[in-house]
């Protein structure tokens, strides 16, 4: 009896122009694929445009930013799991991040999220360590196991794939724990209601 796909959101979470992070999603969204026990939904942050300001407390957004956030709350709610593919910049993750996160907050709630990062000399990990407590905040179980490419661009081949092959293995680790902690937390939501 095979199990029902995990539901999983790769987010390019960069928007800078000439980014990387399209290459790096794609990448981590064919492993998953060719994995087997996901459905891959990628969500690239460069396609929506949420404003930088939040309303008034209590106060509800307008038209054109709801119209913003339809764009991606129904695909991340419909997630079960989430693979953010980040840079580093100035030690820490992009701004278009932090904003899609903060316009989503019950979208992230009692699911698990994993980290793929791309940087210097840092490979990103840097960005990893923030959104980690950022994530914490939100009620998220972020997974142990990533995959980060120092000096990303030398990393992969004009083919689009890392040249390495420790990467696929990363991946397929960081893959076991997301899908294990994917279909934990699901069916502990469908038992109970989170409480938070």
């Amino acid at each position: 009896m095979s199990e029902t796909p995990v539901r999983v959101a790769v987010i390019v979470g960069s928007v800078r122009e000439g980014r990387f992070g399209p290459v790096v999603a794609d990448w981590v969204a064919g492993v998953a694929d060719r994995y087997g026990g996901f459905a891959v939904d990628v969500v690239d942050l460069a396609e929506a445009d949420l404003p930088l300001a939040m309303p008034a407390f209590g106060a509800e957004p307008g038209a054109a930013v709801v119209a913003e956030i339809a764009k991606v709350a129904p695909r991340l709610g419909a997630a079960d799991a989430f693979v953010v593919v980040t840079p580093e910049y100035n030690h820490s993750y992009p701004a278009s991040l932090k904003n899609v996160i903060d316009w989503h907050r019950p979208e992230w709630r009692a699911k698990p999220v994993a980290f793929v990062s791309y940087g210097g000399i840092s490979g990103g990990l840097r960005a990893v360590e923030h959104l980690r407590a950022v994530f914490a905040e939100l009620h998220a179980t972020t997974i142990r196991e990533t995959v980060s490419f120092h000096g990303a661009h030398a990393c992969f081949g004009d083919d689009g794939v890392p040249i390495d092959d420790a990467a696929g293995v990363a991946a397929k680790a960081m893959l076991d724990q997301l899908g294990w902690w994917a279909r934990a937390l699901a069916e502990a939501r469908a038992a109970r209601p989170y409480p938070g």
